[in-house]
C-alpha cells in the first residue's frame, strides 16, 4: 500500500502565492506519476498539473503559467508551488500518485486533501 501524506494549504489574499507538498510512503514503483487534483462541492475532481518520474510534466489550461510542480524521486515527494492566486482557486487540492504493477495494473492512491481558500 501507499500512504499520501499533504501539507500547505491555508488562506491567502488573490494574487499571492502557496505552496503544496505531498510525500508517499509504501511500497512505490520507481516508475510513477505524482499529481495535484482539486475538488469543488458538487464538481468532479479535475487535474491540476502531473509530473512522471522522468520529469514530464502536464498542466490544465486554468493554471498553466501560474503553478508549478516539482518532485524529489529520491524522497518520493511532490510539491506545487502556486503563485497569482485567483480566488476560483479555491477549493480542496488532493496528491495522487499512480503507478502500474508488471502486470499491468493500474494504481491511484490519494492523500487525504487540503484546503486552498483564496480571498478576494
Amino acid at each position: 500500500q501507499v500512504q499520501l501524506v499533504e501539507s500547505g494549504g491555508g488562506l491567502v489574499q488573490a494574487g499571492e502565492s502557496l505552496r503544496l507538498s505531498c510525500a508517499a510512503s509504501g511500497i512505490i514503483f520507481s516508475i510513477n506519476t505524482m499529481g495535484w487534483y482539486r475538488q469543488a462541492p458538487g464538481k468532479q475532481r479535475e487535474l491540476v498539473a502531473t509530473i512522471s518520474s522522468v520529469g514530464s510534466t502536464t498542466y490544465a489550461d486554468s493554471v498553466k503559467g501560474r503553478f508549478t510542480i516539482s518532485r524529489d524521486n529520491a524522497k518520493n515527494a511532490v510539491t506545487l508551488q502556486m503563485s497569482s492566486l485567483k480566488p476560483e482557486d479555491t477549493t480542496v487540492y488532493y496528491c495522487n500518485l499512480h503507478q502500474t504493477s508488471w502486470r499491468g495494473t493500474g494504481y491511484d492512491y490519494w492523500g487525504q486533501g487540503t484546503q486552498v481558500t483564496v480571498s478576494s
